[in-house]
């Protein structure tokens, strides 16, 4: 049996990961209880507020430093951490994706640019 059984493939935002299939599954299983008010902060291990952008950057480059840390079996490589972060960019990756606006039932308008084809 290969190890590439084990490796899980997964996309937040465009970035390819490929991450050990337990803590993927580990981090999907996380998003429910995300509360980015209180977990974001400890995840960065800052209390600062920043751009979504380098936000993103900031947990991108931790979590890589904990992959490197988990394939070389360093004594300092942190599970619990790794999860946190992955769970995090998860997260805000979903955050930063556009949300769709829902059709009001029944509302019917003309702006420039939107005009519907006329009714028979």
């Amino acid at each position: 049996m290969s190890m590439m059984g084990n490796v899980h493939a997964f996309q937040p935002r465009g970035r390819l990961m490929r991450r050990p299939r337990l803590l993927v599954e580990a981090a999907r299983a996380g998003q429910s209880g995300w509360k980015r008010d209180r977990h974001l902060a400890r995840a960065l291990k800052s209390d600062q507020p920043l751009s979504e952008a380098s936000v993103l950057a900031r947990l991108y480059a931790e979590e890589q430093r904990l992959e490197d840390e988990r394939r070389e079996s360093a004594a300092s490589y942190d599970l619990q951490r790794h999860v946190l972060l992955l769970i995090a960019i998860l997260a805000e990756t979903r955050a930063a994706m556009p949300q769709p606006v829902p059709a009001v039932a029944g509302s019917f308008f003309s702006a420039p640019g939107t005009a519907s084809p006329a009714h028979p």
